[in-house]
């Protein structure tokens, strides 16, 4: 028997309101980014021209084209994960800047495994993923302890030490775990029995995983007692404190399971795509991340298609040149205009003659202030 609640029968309503924000700083953001194009080419009609070719170029070359869908979806994989370890310390009240280094660190981690420690197929290839776990959720410890028992701010914390593992990382790979044969700066590669299936071109299984990851911190987050104690730290800490939450507990469990799960991410890059771990390895994914979230709504669910849309940018934008001979920064345009949309969603109101409905879903919960 199927129910007519109030509640069930208007959660569809709530869930296309919670989207309105979203498509539409999307659409200005495509508006825009159209604009720019035009007034910078050399009449507007040729400007016309190149938005259609541009814009067509993004989508056929990270979709239509030859393994562009597969190429989309390798993409997509670390965003949905750090776009993760963006959610949810927004939902415990915190701002993770942090998920580059995340990442970073929880490749190191993971490759060294994958590299110096014999196990069969399989159990190698899971302890790796889990060495990247660790790896990353040590360094999201760290800013969420300082934040938690010294009230020293998480943005800075986490800027610090995105800079700390990179450059840290670089030194390794360069120095004492340089593979000593080739001549690009990479370690040795990693053992067979710790490599990702892949399934079709450059897609591994590390897609899948991110899919499942994303189910998981969904249920974390909606359907644990633990993710309630969470939420309502970052909603109310005083609250929470006054119901028995222990909040600072709650800021560091987030930036841990932040940091974990882009450390994933990162070692799912090297099991999956390179077999070695790179100077340089940072591929930006850490910041791009802060937008997915914004875009998703910190929503662990909604990230996917999120993750997805910045998948299609990451990859159309070498389409954009080359289709329309446009520099590859108006993408990079696109998606920092999607975030500033998102995140001051009063603008795409404004803009749109919108009411503010004050339904939580249809705004991002941000960081607390400085300290408190």
């Amino acid at each position: 028997m199927q129910s007519n609640s109030p509640e069930s029968a208007s959660l569809p309503r709530r869930l296309l309101k919670s989207l309105t924000i979203p498509l539409l700083a999307i659409i200005t953001s495509l508006f825009i980014g159209a604009l720019v194009i035009i007034f910078t080419a050399e009449t507007p009609l040729i400007g016309l021209q190149k938005v259609g070719e541009g814009y067509w170029g993004i989508i056929d070359g990270a979709i239509f084209g030859r393994n562009g869908i597969t190429n989309t979806l390798v993409a997509t994989s670390p965003l949905i994960l750090t776009g993760l370890a963006v959610a949810i310390p927004f939902r415990a009240g915190l701002f993770n800047i942090g998920a580059e280094g995340q990442f970073v660190m929880g490749a190191f981690t993971g490759t060294l495994v994958a590299i110096y420690v014999p196990l069969p197929p399989v159990i190698h290839a899971i302890a790796v993923v889990i060495a990247g776990f660790i790896g990353g959720a040590i360094w999201g410890y760290i800013p969420g302890f300082l934040r938690a028992r010294l009230g020293s701010h998480e943005v800075i914390n986490t800027i610090m030490l995105n800079f700390i593992a990179i450059l840290f990382v670089n030194y390794a790979v360069r120095g004492p775990f340089k593979d000593p044969n080739p001549s690009n700066v990479q370690t040795l590669p990693i053992q067979e029995t710790a490599e990702l299936l892949r399934i079709s071109g450059r897609l591994h299984l590390g897609f899948f995983i991110a899919l499942l990851l994303a189910g998981v911190t969904y249920y974390f987050l909606f359907r644990t007692t633990w993710g309630f104690s969470l939420r309502t730290t970052g909603q109310n800490p005083d609250a929470a404190e006054y119901a028995g939450i222990h909040s600072k507990n709650q800021f560091i469990l987030s930036m841990s399971l932040a940091g974990g799960l882009a450390g994933v991410a990162g070692i799912l890059e090297v099991q999956g795509l390179t077999r070695v771990l790179t100077e340089s390895f940072a591929a930006g994914y850490g910041f791009d991340a802060i937008a997915v979230s914004l875009l998703a709504l910190n929503n662990p669910l909604a990230i996917i298609p999120a993750a997805f849309i910045f998948g299609i940018l990451r990859i159309g934008g070498d389409f954009l040149q080359i289709r329309a001979g446009l520099s590859v920064h108006i993408v990079s345009i696109l998606q920092a205009l999607i975030l500033l949309f998102v995140s001051a969603p009063a603008i795409v109101r404004y803009l749109f003659r919108l009411k503010s409905t004050g339904d939580e879903l249809e705004t991002a919960p941000l960081s607390r202030g400085w300290g408190g």
